[in-house]
């Protein structure tokens, strides 16, 4: 509809570049059942059908689609080899052992896509078989919804969804309107009026709809849900064929919902997936977060040490098989065939051998313990009742999983200005009519009290301006609406931009009052309560480039005029420069008081002139290639020789805890950048009240004022990079935070200068400044770019992204005009706000207020990252624990690839005995309370630069792993090389051996699990000791019994023997605390200095959380209060107690 296209008009940033493309090719559609005789030289064309397919895969596709998908996996690939080596070459190990993990990884991920699968088919199903009207030969005829082709007349009824793409043609409104809610495509809840073509409304019966001969002319299907681009041509008789503009005012999108109207009739022009809603759903590209990168780098430091690990062990064997009779020993004699054998082929069979011997030690159930914390894990945003919203009873949506701990790493916050720093809630404050400013009271039929200042015409002629030159609609009250102002009991302005009601609100404050539009009739009560009718004839459109909108109004004495209101860069170069210079003093006033400023200004038409301007438009609109660009060059044809009237003012309130937020942020050693298309004084005026720049911040300005606006404004440009670039060269640099500590320099750049840097007149140098300007920019503790349009948004988030040290970008918006920089940014983050929810939906994660954002980074963006990183390192310790020792046993048993485990151990460590712990751990830990991370924001610097997942403490673990496995292996070795464990004196036999180290290694890492976790629930108690509750059980149950489809019953009576020793006991014990003897000794220490500095809180304890520079620990005295810890933190504390 006309207002829905002018959403957020104050500050619209839609990309230019957005419905600017070249439209090829374009679609005729035939109208209802009419012969195809009586149109001319039509060409029936092929359309898809209704029919809706959101699934992936079908009953015959979904086996070999799914195992290609999950093999496309190089962990899952490896397995794959590795169980087809085992069953192709006579391996040590049985098959089962690598093909049961793996299948089990397999089969859960097929199960969980299959199921989602199913929904999908069953949504589907549900869409394709409900129930439609179509009209056929004047009747009414129903159908299921997948039958409906292209050219159909469809029947909708109040309250239901349409079934496909409409071309409005008719409805129970005389009007020729209807009102819709399209709150399942983008989110909005207020209605929103779609116009049917005149020629065509009154054909309100089955009868008279049914007899209408037509064809559309229309672009070729395409996802941008607000563009829209073709023509009726209707024909009658003999006469010739009429031809009517259609735009996206007249297109009733499938899955939106009719309000307000009791039917309506539409032609199907999209169908299926053909349809907006279906190309919308092709999603979006995927993210990867940088701890996928570390694993995906860790997995090929574990993949050298298993390769490495069987090189070794086959040359050594074949260095001690050199000795005769350790090659052949009496008792094992080779065969002749053996001794014929190829000796490379021999060499590499037993590569392979000691390959799968050894390949526990990639952890390929590690990737389905990740998804699991991942997708489990992202409930705890949703159910978080902090980031709940009463007022809407809407909370945190978690759009993509895969990025929950990449919150916990961001470096720069990019952030839209209106509707997301503030509440996008407009009040009329004041405003200014030639030269003078009007703020104080009025009478309804005296006007402004006190001395009149303007003349008293030029007062009305600007009320009515406000009156006439918007979108917004007049209607009853309905429960779903957004953006209200009642005007009685019953009726209320509704708009998708607030501003224009806020400027509503004004108008009649002052005495004039829009009362709405009937047939193109507008209707204004003035000052003396006489209605006043002005005929519509055009609305030239806001759009973002022209910054402005407009429209031609005819009074009742036929005299016709132009009300244009804008920005105020749009407007004063279209006014006489003497009429700017009376209400500039004012509008730059406003915008420093951080209020937003419109310009007014109007001008009479002679008929002559309306004439062809009518004949000039009504050409571009019926374009259907590159019709925005026609239409904006005749609309800035028209828009000329205007006289300025005046300007408003109206207040966009901060939103609740803005401020707050960014200081924790700033504490947090992130840097904040402010993205808006507001004018300069108005951003900047923001900025300061939201406490991005501080007082004693010194700003460096790079915009139209200081460069320049003639020709030498690019050697201007490059003087004042080199003279910023060398003020903040001298800037020591120090770690993530240390400008919070030094003098704070502030960056403001508007778009026109940008674009100079980004996109220069000339290439000499162009390179050498802009690395120069990034230099800059990422010097500076706070940047803020005003004036930006989406595509500079998404550059600025571009350059600072690819920038050295690829840092971790976060964008946040609320509206369409910020969907570029949210995709283009690592996390996006969509606020739902009153412009919208296109943001909300693009994004990866959607909160209902700017002040959330303090509380998923600082809390669930540091315990994500927190519990994820230590899950990566857990994972390849413990298999490294599990591994190592059976490298080792090699030396001792002659290179004979010998298991030292049993084929059940194997299978079950990673999917059984140690899985259940570390996906608690995952989902439950909190090393530090919430309320301290929010209390402290600087705690989030411990975590950054991917603290916990670099090669330090990555070696680290991989120490502990190698450390424990020796514990293991030569502890039991000493045990059992003297000790016998029965009364007959019998030794232990390998066996025995194995299942002793195996013992000590379940309980070693499970219990280094536990001295790892500071939040104790149930759930941890149950799943830890739990699970080694189950290994004992299981083992006497495995060793039990004779197993009839054994082979060999090598464990039987193992495990219950083990435990009939004294020593056995004694070992388990002083083995276990020897193993984790360094973490207690760590634990201990630091425990010690902590009670001894007596902290406010306990600060974590975890091997790889990073120290930081100015820490806290030492620096704080005892009997300090938080308010002193806090300062010593130099933190911005706010005590309120």
């Amino acid at each position: 509809m006309v207002g829905d296209r002018i959403s957020g008009w104050m500050d619209c940033e839609l990309d230019p570049l957005v419905g600017e493309e070249k439209r090829v090719g374009t679609r005729t559609i035939l109208i209802g059942s009419r012969s195809v005789s009586e149109v001319e030289a039509y060409v029936p064309q092929k359309f898809c059908s209704n029919r809706i397919v959101s699934s992936k895969y079908t009953v015959w596709n979904f086996l070999p689609k799914n195992l290609f998908e999950q093999f496309r996996r190089i962990a899952n690939f490896y397995f794959l080899i590795i169980f087809l080596v085992q069953v192709i070459v006579d391996t040590p190990t049985s098959p089962v052992t690598s093909g049961l993990p793996l299948f089990f990884v397999i089969a859960i991920t097929a199960i969980k896509q299959g199921y989602e699968d199913w929904l999908r088919h069953k949504a589907d199903k549900e869409v394709n078989k409900s129930p439609v009207i179509l009209i056929e030969n004047a009747k009414r005829v129903e159908k299921e919804s997948e039958r409906i082709r292209v050219g159909d007349i469809v029947e909708v009824r109040a309250d239901e969804t349409f079934p496909c793409d409409l071309i409005f043609l008719a409805s129970s409104n005389k009007d020729g309107n209807c009102n819709v809610t399209t709150a399942s495509l983008d989110g909005e809840s207020n209605v929103k009026t779609y116009y049917t073509v005149q020629d065509t409304a009154n054909l309100r019966t089955c009868d008279a709809i049914s007899r209408l001969t037509a064809t559309i002319e229309c672009e070729q299907p395409q996802p941008d849900l607000y563009k829209f681009v073709g023509r009726i041509n209707i024909y009658r008789g003999n006469q010739e064929p009429v031809a009517r503009a259609l735009g996206p005012e007249n297109l009733l999108l499938k899955g939106a919902t009719l309000k307000n109207t009791k039917w309506l009739y539409g032609v199907a022009v999209y169908t299926g997936m053909e349809t907006k809603m279906a190309l919308n759903y092709q999603g979006k590209s995927q993210k990867r977060s940088v701890v996928e990168k570390s694993i995906n780098a860790f997995l090929v430091v574990y993949l050298c040490i298993l390769l490495s690990k069987a090189a070794v062990c086959t040359t050594l064997k074949y260095i001690w098989q050199s000795v005769p009779h350790n090659n052949e020993p009496w008792y094992n004699q080779k065969t002749q065939r053996e001794r014929e054998t190829f000796k490379l082929l021999n060499m590499f069979t037993d590569f392979l051998s000691f390959m799968v011997l050894f390949n526990f030690i990639i952890p390929v159930s590690m990737y389905v313990t990740v998804e699991m914390q991942k997708f489990l894990g992202s409930f705890f945003i949703t159910w978080d009742r902090e980031m709940y919203d009463e007022a809407r009873k809407e909370g945190a949506l978690v759009n993509t999983s895969d990025l929950n701990e990449e919150l916990g790493q961001v470096e720069y916050v990019f952030s839209d200005k209106t509707g997301t720093l503030t509440e996008n809630s407009m009040e009329f404050i004041e405003c200014s009519i030639d030269g003078y400013k009007y703020s104080g009271a009025v009478s309804e039929v005296d006007g402004w009290k006190g001395d009149r200042k303007a003349d008293e015409s030029r007062e009305q002629l600007f009320l009515r301006a406000l009156c006439l030159c918007h979108t917004v609609q007049v209607r009853r009250f309905d429960e779903v609406d957004q953006g209200k102002f009642f005007l009685g009991q019953k009726e209320s302005y509704v708009s998708s931009s607030p501003d224009e009601v806020a400027l509503l609100q004004g108008a009649k404050k002052y005495g004039f009052t829009f009362l709405g539009q009937e047939q193109n009739i507008r209707q204004v009560r003035n000052q003396q309560h006489q209605i006043e009718r002005y005929e519509l004839l055009h609305v030239l459109d806001f759009d973002c480039i022209r910054r402005r909108m407009s429209v031609i109004v005819k009074d009742g004495d036929e005299r016709i005029y132009l009300f244009c209101k804008g920005a105020d860069s749009a407007i004063y170069p279209r006014v006489p420069a003497s009429e700017v210079q009376r209400t500039k003093a004012h509008v730059d006033h406003n915008a420093l008081d951080g209020y937003r400023t419109l310009c007014v200004a109007y001008k009479e038409i002679s008929a002559a002139d309306f004439q062809a301007m009518d004949w000039k438009i009504k050409e571009a609109t019926m374009a259907l290639q590159d019709r925005e660009a026609k239409m904006g060059l005749v609309f800035d044809e028209i828009e000329t020789g205007m006289h300025l009237i005046g300007s408003t003012a109206v207040e966009d309130s901060l939103q609740d805890s803005a401020a707050e937020t960014i200081e924790a942020l700033h504490a947090a050693g992130m840097k904040i950048w402010v993205l808006t298309g507001d004018k300069l004084e108005t951003a900047q005026a923001t900025c300061y009240s939201c406490r991005l720049f501080q007082t004693g911040t010194e700003l460096l300005q790079l915009t139209t004022r200081t460069v320049g606006e003639d020709d030498g404004k690019e050697p201007r440009l490059h003087e004042l990079l080199r003279e910023y670039h060398k003020k903040l060269s001298d800037m020591p640099r120090g770690m993530k935070g240390k400008w919070i500590l030094s003098h704070e320099y502030g960056l403001v750049i508007d778009g026109a200068t940008l674009s100079l840097i980004l996109n220069p007149s000339y290439e000499t140098c162009s390179s050498q400044y802009k690395s120069m300007f990034l230099q800059i920019c990422l010097k500076c503790t706070a940047v803020l770019c005003c004036r930006m349009a989406p595509l500079q948004k998404a550059q600025i988030v571009r350059m600072v992204k690819n920038s050295k040290g690829s840092p971790i970008t976060l964008a946040v918006g609320d509206g369409a005009n910020d969907v570029s920089m949210i995709l283009e940014a690592h996390v996006g983050i969509g606020i739902k706000g009153k412009e919208g929810r296109q943001a909300a939906r693009n994004s990866d994660y959607a909160i209902m207020k700017f002040k959330d954002l303090k509380r998923l980074l600082l809390a669930h963006g540091h315990l994500y990252y927190v519990r994820i990183a230590h899950l990566v390192q857990y994972f390849f310790y413990k298999n490294l624990c599990f591994i190592f020792p059976q490298f080792l046993f090699q030396f001792f048993c002659g290179f004979s690839q010998q298991p030292l485990y049993d084929a059940a151990y194997l299978t079950m460590f990673n999917i059984c005995f140690t899985s259940l712990p570390i996906v608690a751990y995952g989902l439950l830990e909190q090393h530090v309370t919430i309320d301290t991370l929010m209390t402290f924001p600087k705690l989030y610097l411990n975590i950054s630069d991917n603290a916990m997942l670099q090669w330090k403490p990555f070696f680290y673990w991989t120490f502990l792993g190698l450390f424990e496995g020796s514990v293991f292996f030569f502890g039991t070795y000493l045990l059992f090389q003297e000790v016998s464990i029965e009364d007959t004196g019998k030794m232990a036999g390998n066996w025995t051996f194995g299942t002793m180290i195996y013992t000590l290694l379940v309980f070693t890492v499970t219990l280094k699990l536990a001295l790892d976790t500071r939040f104790w629930t149930w759930i941890n108690h149950f799943v830890i000791w739990g699970s080694l509750i189950f290994y004992v059980l299981f083992s006497f149950f495995w060793g039990g019994i004779l197993w009839p489809f054994l082979r060999h019953q090598r464990m039987h009576h193992v495990f219950a023997q083990l435990l009939t020793s004294i020593a056995t006991w004694l070992a388990i014990f002083f083995l276990v605390l020897t193993a984790l003897f360094p973490e207690v000794l760590i634990i201990v220490f630091r425990n010690t200095k902590r009670k001894c500095q007596q902290p406010v809180f306990s600060e974590p304890v975890l091997v790889s959380y990073k120290r930081r520079e100015n820490g806290y620990t030492s620096e704080l005295k005892a009997g300090g209060t938080i308010a002193q810890f806090a300062d010593q933190c130099h933190l911005r504390f706010l005590q309120r107690l």
